[in-house]
């Protein structure tokens, strides 16, 4: 009787039998995606609307989206003033993650949020906005897309893609997130936009461009200006705000932040001039993101995310609120005694 027994050898099979052995190929396992690879994969092709006129547009360059340190210093004082001195395009990402899904966070930032009215209105120094994104784990590479929570100002706007089950939970769904294909890439992306001036970021097309505007397209390494005011093909950065000396590593310096999660202003460099006023201290970091009248406290959109998402909709089957990867959790003390802050005005 020939006696046959198989005998596992990493990726690869081995049949023994009596006096010979064959071997069977077996297929590897699906390596799972980094954190960059994912947030490549969602990241946003994003629509700036611009304003060249106004006079604080700096020809249009007020309203590029930029690093955080454009200027080559860490001091959030004199942004309003080094406007425009640097727009190379970037875009700041963190990735969480449960077992069940991936929690991808985009933060977009300008030197000013400015105004071109002449009454009434307050600008002020720095402006961040951003958007969150949700990826179910289904076995697939890179998982499935099924929701996204943008911010605009002091408020947060839902949606949701075409086809997707959640639906309405504490909050009201308020659109349908699209999709377009990349020419840098072979992946159909959200789409997301953002107004002129104050930079609040919707969902494509509840903003849109409206005459001059940017069309930014994300990759893992290219940062480019744009060539003008109305250029539709321009490729940011994705930086990881974890990154070794990265925007979460400097949450606690003072030249930078004013707080936890509150970008430092003031109102040199003519801020204000013309208009109202111009606000201090006024813009906000993800873990300082705020919609002051939901369950979500301050943050939480970008540190927990997964609350958010069990009162923002109904999600059919299981949400692990248990985090495998979440670095904002070491700071956890501090993030919560922030929230007893004032809010800041975005």
């Amino acid at each position: 009787m020939v006696m046959v027994r198989r005998i596992a050898l990493g990726l690869a099979g081995a049949l023994v039998a009596a006096g010979s052995t064959a071997v069977v190929a077996t297929t590897p396992a699906q390596a799972a995606p980094s954190r960059a690879e994912l947030a490549l994969r969602w990241a946003p092709i994003h629509y700036q609307d611009v304003d060249s006129t106004g006079t604080h547009a700096l020809g249009g360059k007020s309203d590029f989206i930029t690093r955080y340190d454009f200027d080559g210093n860490l001091n959030g004082r004199d942004d309003w003033d080094n406007a425009g001195s640097n727009t190379s395009a970037a875009v700041y990402y963190s990735v969480l993650e449960t077992g069940t899904h991936y929690y991808l966070t985009y933060f977009f930032f300008h030197p000013r949020d400015w105004i071109d009215h002449p009454f009434f209105e307050t600008e002020h120094e720095n402006d961040g906005e951003g958007v969150l994104e949700v990826v179910q784990k289904d076995g697939s590479t890179y998982g499935t897309l099924k929701a996204a929570v943008t911010v605009a100002h002091s408020d947060f706007y839902s949606y949701i893609p075409a086809g997707s089950d959640w639906t309405n939970g504490s909050e009201t769904i308020d659109g349908t997130l699209q999709f377009k294909a990349s020419p840098h890439d072979s992946f159909q992306h959200p789409v997301t936009a953002q107004e002129r001036g104050g930079h609040g970021l919707k969902a494509w097309p509840q903003y849109d461009i409206d005459g001059d505007g940017v069309v930014y397209y994300p990759t893992a390494s290219t940062s480019e200006a744009p060539g003008s005011s109305n250029d539709r093909d321009v490729r940011y950065e994705l930086i990881d705000v974890f990154a070794s000396g990265g925007l979460w590593a400097q949450r606690n310096n003072t030249n930078l932040f004013a707080n936890l999660g509150t970008f430092a202003g003031d109102t040199s460099g003519g801020c204000g001039q013309g208009t109202w006023s111009c606000g201090t201290n006024s813009a906000n970091a993800p873990w300082g993101w705020d919609d002051g009248n939901d369950v979500p406290a301050r943050g939480e959109i970008a540190t927990d995310p997964a609350k958010l998402v069990a009162s923002y909709y109904k999600v059919p089957g299981s949400l692990d609120r248990a985090y495998s990867y979440n670095p904002y959790s070491s700071a956890a003390a501090a993030l919560k005694a922030a929230r007893n802050l004032p809010p800041t005005v975005d």
